[in-house]
């Protein structure tokens, strides 16, 4: 396996063997986190984090995860660059790669990402962007490995809008390490059919098997994960409504928690979640809609079941094997 150099954009450009080592190694990163040994594995390096979209835990994972490698993390928000705007990102990333020895990048354009590892020079990581949320997918697969021991043959099924970044990146990512997915969502929000193929090619070597469908019994019975992401995904606001209609019969609750009949599952949510009216938003849209809950329910977020947090914490963790298999110092060996 070679990482060294190597960017990290999109889930369908590695291997198995590349995704079972970044999560084994992500395991690996965090005992040693727990037990307080230093893993300094990038001191002296600079790392340039490049957010047009806000965020929580991933700038939270980056940022504590450059600290711990040894590597000083700059941050630059979307007031900082201008990238496609009044400088294009090709000169953008030439500049940014003469300073820093890796860049992360979180926006909108997977076009804009894959310019900077083209012309950067340096290895560059995407924190999120529409078509793919990859360091997200370490993590998740990660907590899945936690709680189940391994990987294949585990049931996972996502519910809700199928065509955003996660469903992509769940729906990919399972196939290639052979855990069986199943997308629940109405047919208007279901996959696009590229990404559908792409996930099929992967499991013909994998032996994952796939189903889409808009049968939610069909879709969570024998589950050993349900997952699910907000309803209305950044920049698409405008469209509350009409999702609130489509999605309202797919929201988590413990009815169809029930329906997957495994005292084992597992609930996971990439967060934030809108599982009551805590917040100024939930207030809003409890006040326009009368939904006081949204893509999960407050009883299954709070459950037995859930391990939102465990797979928050993991995002610092993952992202951490990831920076330092592509960019430190680091034995990796073959098999």
């Amino acid at each position: 396996m070679e990482f060294q150099g190597k960017s990290f954009l999109a889930e369908k450009d590695f291997s198995k063997q590349e995704l079972e080592f970044l999560i084994t190694f992500a395991i690996h990163l965090k005992k040693l986190k727990k037990l307080g040994v230093p893993h300094r594995y990038l001191e002296g390096k600079n790392i340039a984090l490049l957010f047009e979209k806000t965020s929580t835990r991933t700038r939270s994972a980056f940022t504590v995860a450059a600290l711990d490698l040894g590597a000083h993390p700059e941050f630059l928000g979307a007031n900082d660059i201008q990238l496609g705007k009044k400088e294009s990102v090709e000169d953008t990333a030439i500049v940014l790669g003469s300073m820093f020895d890796g860049i992360e990048y979180r926006g909108s354009s997977q076009q804009a990402v894959e310019d900077l590892a083209k012309y950067s020079g340096v290895p560059v990581w995407n924190g999120l962007t529409n078509e793919w949320h990859p360091t997200q997918m370490i993590a998740d697969f990660m907590t899945v490995q936690e709680n189940f021991g391994h990987l294949e043959g585990v049931n996972l099924s996502y519910i809700g809008d199928g065509r955003n970044n996660m469903a992509n990146s769940l729906l990919v990512t399972a196939s290639i390490l052979g855990v069986n997915i199943n997308i629940v969502a109405p047919e208007e929000l279901q996959p696009d059919t590229e990404i559908v193929n792409i996930a099929r090619e992967f499991a013909k070597g994998s032996g994952a098997k796939i189903l889409i469908t808009s049968d939610i019994d069909q879709g969570v019975k024998g589950a050993d994960v349900i997952y699910t992401d907000v309803w209305v995904s950044m920049g698409e606001e405008s469209e509350f409504e009409d999702r609130v209609k489509k999605l309202l019969p797919y929201q988590v609750n413990m009815d169809m928690i029930q329906k997957a009949q495994n005292e084992n599952l597992v609930f996971l949510h990439c967060l934030p979640a809108f599982h009551d009216t805590e917040t100024s938003y939930g207030k809003k849209i409890f006040e326009q809609f009368g939904i006081g809950e949204m893509e999960v329910t407050d009883e299954v977020f709070r459950s037995s079941y859930a391990r939102q947090f465990e797979q928050a914490e993991n995002r610092m963790h993952s992202i951490k094997a990831i920076m330092a298999a592509t960019l430190g110092n680091i034995f990796i060996p073959s098999n």
